[in-house]
C-alpha cells in the first residue's frame, strides 16, 4: 500500500515537473532560437553576422544562457517522462529517457560552438591575433557547426518522441490525439533533420516538409506538457 501511494506521488510530481519544464523550454526556445539566433545570424553572410554579434553582445550572451536553460529542462523532462510513463512500460520508458539524454548531450556539444564564437567575438587576444576576415569566417563556421550538430541531435530527439508517442497511445488516460501528434512529430524530426544532414541539396523539399510537419512538431510535446500540467497529475492520483 505504501509503495503504491509513493508511486502515485512520484507520478504526480513528475507530471507537474514535466509540464512546467516543457512550458519553460518552449518559451525559452522561442527567445533563444526564434528571436535571438534569428536576429543575429545571417545565413551565408559572415560579415553581417559578425556585425550583429558585436553590436548585440548582451543578446548573444542571453541566447547562450537560454540554450543552457533548455539543456537543463531537457534533462529534467527525461527523468519526469520516465517516471510518469514507467507504469505503461518500464523498459520502453527507460529507453525513451536514454534517447532524450543522448540528445541533451549532443545539444551540449552543439552549444560549445556558440561559446567558441562568443570567445572569438569578445576576447581582445583573438581580435589582435587574427585578421578581421579570419575572425568573421571562424565565427560563422562555429555558428554553422552549432546548427549542424543540433540538427543531428534532433534526429535522436525524434526517436525519443517516437517512443513517448507510442506509450501515450498505449495509455488509458493520455488523450490519443497527443500520442498521434507526437508520432507525427517524430517522423517530421527524423526525416527533416536526416535530410538536412545527408541531403542538403534538397533544401526546397525539406522546407516544404517543415511546413507540413510544423503543427505536430510544435503541438505534440507542448500539448503533452500542458495536459500533464493541468490534467495528467490528477490522473496519476
Amino acid at each position: 500500500m505504501i509503495h503504491v501511494q509513493k508511486e502515485k506521488s512520484d507520478r504526480r510530481l513528475s507530471a507537474l515537473t514535466a509540464g512546467i519544464s516543457l512550458i519553460v523550454m518552449a518559451l525559452t526556445a522561442f527567445f533563444a532560437y526564434g528571436y535571438a539566433h534569428g536576429s543575429l545570424v545571417v545565413q551565408g553572410d559572415p560579415k553581417a553576422t559578425w556585425d550583429h554579434i558585436l553590436s548585440s553582445e548582451m543578446l548573444f550572451k542571453a541566447e547562450i544562457l537560454g540554450w543552457l536553460i533548455i539543456l537543463i529542462c531537457d534533462i529534467v523532462v527525461a527523468w519526469a517522462f520516465y517516471i510518469y510513463l514507467r507504469p505503461i512500460h518500464k523498459w520502453m520508458s527507460l529507453l525513451g529517457a536514454c534517447f532524450r539524454l543522448v540528445y541533451s548531450a549532443v545539444l551540449g556539444i552543439a552549444l560549445l560552438n556558440l561559446i567558441f564564437a562568443m570567445q572569438l567575438s569578445y576576447n581582445p587576444s583573438y581580435l589582435s591575433a587574427f585578421t578581421l576576415d579570419q575572425l568573421q569566417a571562424n565565427a560563422m563556421l562555429f555558428l554553422e557547426v552549432f546548427d549542424t550538430v543540433w540538427s543531428i541531435g534532433l534526429v535522436i530527439f525524434g526517436g525519443h518522441l517516437l517512443i513517448v508517442g507510442y506509450l501515450a497511445l498505449k495509455s488509458d488516460s493520455i488523450p490519443k490525439i497527443i500520442g498521434l501528434l507526437m508520432l507525427l512529430a517524430s517522423i517530421g524530426y527524423i526525416v527533416i533533420h536526416l535530410g538536412s544532414a545527408l541531403l542538403p541539396q534538397y533544401d526546397k523539399i525539406l522546407t516544404i516538409l517543415d511546413y507540413v510537419f510544423i503543427v505536430p512538431m510544435t503541438a505534440g510535446e507542448l500539448g503533452f506538457g500542458l495536459w500533464l500540467l493541468f490534467r495528467g497529475w490528477k490522473s496519476a492520483s
